[in-house]
């Protein structure tokens, strides 16, 4: 763990994330990141959590359709 300490960045507040971290985030300056709440805090991540959402309801739709698509392939 490591401890952040939060700066004034114009009228606004902001986290300076260390190199290390947004190495292993594979971020750079201007990528976007998605905050969401988690069951023992926040989570800081570069992938949207809706898209996450979309692609189980799209893996769903091909398992209860597995048959018609595997019909459709031949």
């Amino acid at each position: 763990m490591q401890a952040l300490k939060l700066t004034q960045i114009g009228n606004s507040v902001g986290v300076v994330l260390p190199k290390e971290v947004l190495a292993q985030l594979k971020l750079q300056k201007g990528d976007t990141v998605f905050l969401t709440e988690a069951a023992n805090g926040i989570t800081l991540s570069p992938y949207d959590p809706a898209v996450e959402e979309e692609l189980n309801a799209g893996r769903e739709f091909m398992k209860e359709y597995r048959d018609t698509f595997r019909a459709l392939a031949k």
